[in-house]
């Protein structure tokens, strides 16, 4: 299942994220998280020094290697060049699976206390002024694209915070999206906003209250989620001591806390995956990226990328 976190900044999406990857470690269960924030802290927060962090290979920087596995030998993408972020998978392109070694998560990943992570990489000097974030997450969303997880399998994803996580695609290829709320009305009115833009897209938001003190704390947040919200994470001595960079087991996290991650889990685990829609969506925002910068970027029609005879479920069962 693949789950994004979501939300305003300071609302405790990182941590959270990091947490929940953490439960499953604890579970013996596959888990991958991927730091596709422009604050790179998701590694920090699972454990990693700054320096270990730092060292993680940037996704972001290196998407041309990204873009020459997965394209495979699929006639349709001639070049790195010519596969843009959106490009959907087709007749021979490669496919990504947690239970399997490839080249990217080789070259990519690391692991820190049972947790797989990747990170796109932080937003450089040299990117200020001539680029967006966008260009660097499209390394997570052509991975995502290509990706076939499985039951009892979790792909975690950290988003940028605020509506930026819908300027592309990328916001459709979840299975949930956790949006991360503490109690305060502006966080409230960020879950707002992603429900009107997720709407038409039928896509799957729940809410996870952070930073709660009280029962006052919660029914403020229910006034305004309506039936999304599926757990609450109380104020934690854990999370301060990592937030300050001191690092415990995740064995003494509060109880109240590690079953609020229960609740998650089993909110995800209830979700209904649904490979034909995934590709659809894959397939509509590619056309859209098309007409709109990609056929003049490329000097070509990338919708002809599109194979209308590829069978999305096909793939998945192998």
């Amino acid at each position: 299942m693949r789950i994004a976190f979501i939300g305003k900044g300071g609302s405790g999406k990182t941590t959270v994220a990091a947490l929940f990857a953490q439960y499953f470690a604890e579970k013996n269960l596959p888990v991958l998280a991927i730091d596709a924030d422009i604050n790179q802290h998701l590694a920090q927060a699972l454990g990693m020094s700054a320096q270990e962090a730092a060292n993680l290979p940037p996704m972001g920087i290196k998407i041309d290697r990204i873009k020459n596995y997965f394209r495979g030998e699929n006639p349709r993408i001639h070049s790195a060049e010519a596969m843009i972020k959106t490009t959907p998978p087709g007749k021979g392109s490669r496919f990504a699976r947690l239970d399997e070694e490839n080249a990217v998560f080789r070259y990519f990943e690391k692991t820190i206390n049972g947790v797989r992570v990747l990170a796109v990489g932080e937003f450089t000097e040299e990117d200020l002024g001539i680029k967006c974030y966008h260009s660097k997450v499209g390394a997570v969303e052509i991975m995502l694209n290509h990706l076939i997880d499985k039951e009892n399998e979790y792909v975690i994803v950290d988003m940028t915070a605020g509506a930026d996580s819908f300027a592309s695609g990328i916001f459709t290829k979840f299975d949930v999206m956790m949006l991360v709320a503490e109690p305060t009305l502006k966080s409230v009115q960020v879950y707002g906003q992603y429900k009107k833009y997720a709407k038409e897209y039928g896509v799957n938001i729940k809410v996870v209250a952070n930073k709660i003190e009280n029962e006052d704390d919660i029914d403020f947040i229910k006034q305004h989620v309506d039936d999304d919200l599926v757990a609450v994470i109380k104020r934690s001595s854990f999370v301060r001591s990592l937030e300050k960079g001191n690092v415990r087991s995740f064995a003494s996290l509060e109880a109240e806390n590690k079953k609020a991650l229960s609740q998650i889990k089993e909110t995800v685990d209830r979700a209904k995956k649904n490979w034909k829609k995934f590709y659809e969506h894959a397939v509509f925002f590619h056309i859209k990226n098309a007409e709109s910068w990609a056929n003049e970027a490329t000097g070509e029609d990338a919708r002809l990328q599109i194979d209308p005879d590829f069978d999305m479920e096909a793939a998945v069962r192998g």
